[in-house]
């Protein structure tokens, strides 16, 4: 089944074309550790799930590109075609000559209603190109104007007209201290907007992924592409073929299906993260070796204290005694608390895979209390190896990673708010202080549920 991807903003565009050339590197790469047949049927895999009927032997990406200037679809259309590998489709963009000012209001209540029309009809022709839909992956960013809110808009209009296919947003967290004054504000109305119309928020924190290419990576001089890289990293390896099931050699044909059952038992939670392990630079590469049992020690810790990488890992935080009230209730001014978890999902790929021990991931301590481990936690695994690395593991997981960091924009956004700064600009397109309250209303709830699951 296939995905059709719709890459919105500067933001979205930069990091689409990251991940299909990430997807398309690894797929054919020669050296999967695995078969020649096994190779053939997961690249089969990946391309009927992301590119569609080759062009002149180049596949072409299922993708639908949207900004509001022309600059950077030109760029990256050029840069996929340039590549020679594969490209995106030649009627598959749409761009106007006047970006959105990073106003989500006018991003939302203008550029979305005017255009509204050309850009559900490329999706429909992308859609027409499928033999079997399995859903639509949207890429944006909260902080600006486009992305966040024409993303808001096109999100709730394929809701409304594909409302059987699962939708998956993958979105980015504005830096702690971002440039825009006002993308809180953002933020607040394009959470709210996607909670009521999407299936699943797939987040990535850009102050997290800056530091992993800081301190894993080795990158001195960090670029927006070099971010963009990891990020492709990590979406590759939950989006890459799989094993439909324990003991299968056939690949899982429902991803987003297969995503959503496992990680979003309730529509009150839909917050996902995803963590990696390992990831570092080709130089440490080469002097490093890893066994399962110590990926997995690694990616357990980093998921119940939270760490978004593997170095820095607090060691300390341990999983409450079961039967007793956990410790993980969440408090959001303690430093370091339990980090309770709905669901989790790893995903393993590389030599060896079928011995990796998983026991520790089905302790009931790492679960709110209403949902059994046999329930709450899944595991998917391929020989294949990922990317350079000989053993890789990727952690999905819906848990309380987001609690602190959506109180803090919750909160500077309301502060703003109060004293009333900036609000004319959304009202004079349309956005009056109601929905705000009603935004603010929605992400109260949101924290207070995920807060909860240590109860």
């Amino acid at each position: 089944m296939s995905i059709v991807t719709v890459q919105l903003g500067q933001c979205g565009n930069q990091i689409g074309f990251e991940v299909f050339d990430a997807l398309f590197s690894d797929s054919h790469c020669p050296q999967g550790l695995c078969s020649k047949r096994e190779n053939e049927a997961y690249r089969a895999s990946c391309k009927e799930r992301f590119f569609s009927e080759e062009e002149n032997g180049v596949p072409i990406a299922r993708a639908v590109l949207v900004d509001m200037e022309p600059k950077v679809i030109n760029q990256t259309l050029s840069k996929a075609a340039h590549s020679g590998r594969w490209k995106y489709g030649q009627h598959s963009c749409f761009c106007q000559k006047q970006g959105s000012g990073n106003n989500w209001a006018y991003g939302y209540s203008v550029h979305g209603p005017r255009h509204e029309e050309s850009i559900m009809n490329l999706i429909q022709k992308e859609v027409e190109k499928c033999d079997s839909l399995n859903g639509f992956f949207i890429i944006m960013s909260m902080a600006g104007g486009t992305g966040s809110g024409l993303g808001a808009f096109v999100t709730q209009n394929l809701q409304d007209q594909y409302s059987n296919s699962l939708k998956m947003n993958q979105i980015i967290w504005p830096y702690g201290t971002g440039e825009v004054i006002v993308q809180n504000y953002n933020s607040i109305l394009t959470l709210s907007h996607l909670y009521r119309s999407s299936d699943a928020l797939l987040v990535h924190e850009n102050d997290a992924v800056h530091k992993i290419c800081a301190k894993l990576m080795n990158i001195k001089q960090i670029s927006f592409r070099d971010i963009n890289q990891v990020l492709a990293h990590q979406l590759g390896s939950v989006f890459q073929p799989t094993y439909s099931g324990e003991g299968s050699f056939h690949y899982r044909r429902n991803p987003l299906g297969d995503l959503m059952e496992n990680l979003v038992p309730h529509p009150e939670f839909k917050m996902l993260g995803v963590r990696n392990i390992p990831q570092m630079s080709e130089n440490s590469l080469a002097y490093s070796t890893f066994t399962w049992a110590g990926l997995l020690k690694h990616l357990r810790q980093m998921l119940i204290s939270n760490a978004k990488m593997e170095e820095g890992i607090d060691w300390q935080v341990r999983p409450p005694l079961s039967g007793l009230p956990t410790r993980g209730k969440m408090s959001l001014n303690k430093e370091s608390h339990f980090n309770t978890s709905i669901a989790n999902l790893v995903i393993l790929r590389g030599k060896d895979v079928h011995s990796a021990e998983l026991g520790a991931f089905k302790d009931p301590a790492l679960y709110t209390s209403w949902l059994e481990p046999v329930h709450a936690f899944s595991v998917w695994k391929t020989q294949r190896a990922f990317s350079k690395y000989e053993k890789s593991a990727a952690l999905v997981s819906n848990s309380q990673f987001l609690v602190k960091p959506l109180d803090t924009i919750v909160g500077k956004a309301w502060n703003m708010f109060a004293s009333k700064a900036y609000i004319h600009q959304y009202t004079k397109f349309g956005i009056e202080e109601e929905d705000f309250l009603d935004s603010f209303t929605l992400l109260e709830q949101v924290i207070a549920s995920y807060c909860n699951l240590g109860f």
